[in-house]
């Protein structure tokens, strides 16, 4: 069996034209629950997450897993803000990323139905993904990440623009995906969020961790004066 963590990141950096956008960052992550990555916006957590996952190139610093990279991001998933859809049924974005692992054909078409089930997607199945409305193509996205039951699964502001039924509906899957020993890794706005899937609170400021701890520490008594202005809802720089 892999073994992915501990992951720990070792002054990690993105740059932009001479302009620091990330870091430097220091972190150790475990492989049990979910880190949720919060602060204003620019902050940096979207960057943060694709240098965890490896989209993103680092300018600086290193980024080590208990295993050898190419094996760990063969153990990742990611979900985008504005989930990616493939311009085909739901069924082929279902099944593509177990075809991309060698999955038989009537094996990988039977997982997708057994998730599009879990995801109330199984009227859909031969409906053309990118006219699914925004809640059921998340929700697909999510079913197309957990399909090929990824240690890791990365999420950008998984629920920014879907109302509190198919938020409700998505935090669902992920509670479930959690309990079931994927370790989640996403960036929210959503506080009350949070507080719901959080075990650890990572609190970025001008791309950087300026404070971190458990999600009940956090909220109950944040150390730092910007944290508790961001908390209050005050404009934090």
């Amino acid at each position: 069996m892999t073994q992915l963590f501990p992951m720990q990141a070792k002054g990690i950096e993105s740059r932009r034209r001479g302009q620091v956008l990330v870091g430097p960052i220091d972190l150790t992550l475990d492989g049990q629950g979910a880190s949720v990555v919060i602060g204003p916006n620019g902050a940096g957590k979207t960057t943060l997450l694709r240098l965890l996952h490896g989209t993103a190139r680092l300018s600086a610093g290193q980024i080590n897993w208990a295993c050898p990279t190419d094996e760990a991001r063969h153990h990742q998933a990611f979900v985008f803000q504005r989930p990616v859809m493939l311009r085909r049924t739901v069924m082929e974005n279902l099944i593509y990323p177990l075809r991309l692992r060698g999955t038989p054909v009537a094996d990988a078409r039977t997982r997708a139905r057994d998730w599009a089930v879990r995801v109330g997607l199984e009227k859909m199945l031969d409906r053309a993904a990118p006219v699914l409305s925004g809640g059921e193509q998340q929700k697909l996205a999510l079913a197309r990440a957990l399909i090929a039951e990824p240690k890791v699964l990365f999420l950008d502001e998984p629920c920014a623009a879907l109302d509190g039924r198919a938020t409700r509906e998505i935090e669902e899957i992920l509670a479930h995906a959690k309990a079931t020993g994927t370790r989640l890794i996403l960036s929210t706005h959503d506080m009350g969020q949070a507080r719901r899937i959080g075990d650890e609170v990572l609190f970025l400021l001008g791309g950087r961790i300026h404070e971190s701890g458990s999600v009940d520490r956090f909220f109950n008594g944040p150390e730092t004066p910007q944290a508790q202005a961001f908390l209050r809802g005050d404009i934090v720089e």
